[in-house]
């Protein structure tokens, strides 16, 4: 699949996605949630701090959100300066969002107009890394910068990959670091034959080489791979995981990285034996610990698309299943998990969507000590999604059973982000994003991307157009405060990616 038509879309075009919640990307939302459910105060949401002065061409949008701590996150995307794409980068300091600004030497790279920074991960308070894509003369090249200290440097090209990238079209899809100047990116290219999935790791602040993902060209037949998601637990220990043409279909794989080498990429074990509609992707990968892992995705069984999961417990991979209780639900034949988030070994969450004969609604599923509960709806989200189209987008949990999830859903005026919250394991019910509407008057706005960095301390990142065009914002949660009587303390006070500019 050509990365242009990936990521890059008319605005008129968006503008009819985004209306009924199809794309997913923008803003960044802060929130606060008790381990034990309570919902506390939302304030409303307000615009990113100084994107509009950037955002001159009115087409802004936050891809992603990484939270180190309570109060200290980043969020990176993309905004139009009138002449085109360019990427961007907020920090939020001690619970203060500070002003948005061009990634650094993002603009001298970007001579095409049409950057987009898609991932940031950040390890430590002020310690980041971000990856993305941006246009020259000859296509689409891949870049990372790093912030160190609260300082970020020159966005650069990914060391090698112009080397791999003869198609010129190449970007940065997913990133993770396990300390400062400690991270990995994955990503893809083309290599004029078609499109490879590579990796590349960062020791100690360099970053090495980007290379092919080792042995998944034998299993590229078909010349169409890409490594979509990638996680990583300690520094030189990480999975990455994404889906290859075999010449039938599309299949997914993973592959391994152990103290500092990777190792050779795989099929996603017995996820053949349920994918035989070949049209498999492995959309999203989480690592609690060396060895502890979990891949969620999507696979055809004939019939259409159904969601799976496969574990790997102490470096051994269990064959994929069925997200449990999805068949039951899934009666459009339309369902994928969009987004997986463990805290430890053997107890993760996943989030995605499925189809009901009347539309899109949303799903959860958990799995503790190893074993997995049915999926179920969202709570409270069908009184909401009375459009029939809603989706999850992203989900992130801090401890077991301790999670926040969000996305969009669509009623009769358009489209509306969400968030919902888990506390010790149970699900509480979904709220569209408090102030969000009176901003989105053009009735199109999601939530794409979230974050946790503690229990009761994460940050959503999504978007909403004003009538004028799409625009990013933030906003704070205050959680309850105990009373007088009380000893308890409360924290102070942290995404399918949607397409990029057409310039």
């Amino acid at each position: 699949m050509n990365e242009s038509r990936r990521y890059s879309l008319s605005r008129s075009a968006l503008a009819a996605v985004a209306l009924v919640g199809a794309v997913s990307t923008l803003f960044a939302v802060l929130l606060n949630f008790t381990t034990a459910g309570a919902s506390g105060t939302w304030n409303n949401a307000i615009a990113v701090p100084g994107l509009a002065a950037l955002n001159t061409g009115n087409y802004a949008l936050v891809d992603t959100v990484s939270c180190s701590s309570g109060g200290n996150c980043a969020v990176v995307g993309s905004y139009d300066n009138g002449s085109g794409a360019q990427g961007f980068v907020v920090s939020q300091t001690n619970g203060v969002w500070g002003t948005a600004l061009p990634v650094p030497g993002l603009a001298a790279l970007n001579t095409g107009n049409n950057a987009r920074a898609i991932a940031v991960s950040c390890p430590s308070d002020g310690n980041c890394a971000i990856g993305g894509f941006y246009r020259n003369g000859s296509g689409f090249q891949g870049f990372v910068a790093t912030q160190s200290n609260g300082t970020w440097g020159t966005a650069i090209p990914v060391p090698g990959l112009a080397a791999l990238n003869t198609g010129t079209n190449a970007y940065v899809k997913s990133m993770s670091c396990t300390s400062s100047g400690n991270c990995a990116i994955s990503g893809s290219y083309d290599s004029g034959s078609g499109y490879m999935g590579f990796v590349a790791t960062q020791s100690n602040g360099t970053w090495g080489t980007a290379i092919p993902v080792p042995g998944l060209a034998a299993l590229n037949v078909g010349n169409n791979a890409y490594a979509e998601s990638l996680s990583c637990v300690s520094n030189g220990n990480c999975l990455v995981g994404g889906y290859y043409n075999n010449g039938s279909g599309s299949q997914g794989f993973v592959a391994s990285q152990s103290n500092g080498t990777w190792g050779t990429a795989i099929p996603v074990p017995g996820l053949s034996g349920l994918n035989v509609g070949n049209n498999a992707h492995v959309t999203s990968v989480s690592c609690s610990s060396d060895g502890s892992c979990l891949v969620g995705g999507y696979y055809n069984n004939g019939s259409g698309s159904l969601g799976f999961v496969a574990s790997q417990l102490n470096g051994t991979w269990s064959a994929a299943i069925a997200v449990p209780g999805l068949s039951g639900l899934n009666v459009g034949n339309n369902a994928q998990v969009t987004s997986v988030s463990c805290s430890s070994g053997g107890n993760c969450s996943i989030g995605g969507f499925y189809t009901d004969g009347s539309g899109s609604q949303v799903f959860v599923a958990t799995q503790t000590n190893g074993s997995w509960n049915s999926a179920t709806t969202v709570p409270g989200l069908s009184t909401l999604n009375t459009g029939n189209g809603a989706i999850v987008n992203s989900l992130s949990c801090s401890s077991d059973g301790n999670c926040a999830t969000g996305g969009y859903y669509t009623d009769g005026s358009g489209s509306h982000g969400f968030v919902a919250t888990q506390s010790n394991g149970s699900w509480n019910s979904a709220i569209a994003v408090p102030g969000l509407s009176a901003l989105a008057g053009g009735n199109s706005a999601t939530v794409n991307s979230v974050s946790c960095s503690s229990d009761g301390n994460c940050a959503i990142g999504g978007f909403y157009n004003d009538g004028s065009g799409f625009q990013a914002f933030v906003t704070g949660m205050a959680a309850p405060q105990p009373s007088p009587s009380t000893t308890a303390t409360t924290s102070a006070n942290s995404d399918p990616v949607a397409p990029a500019f057409t310039g």
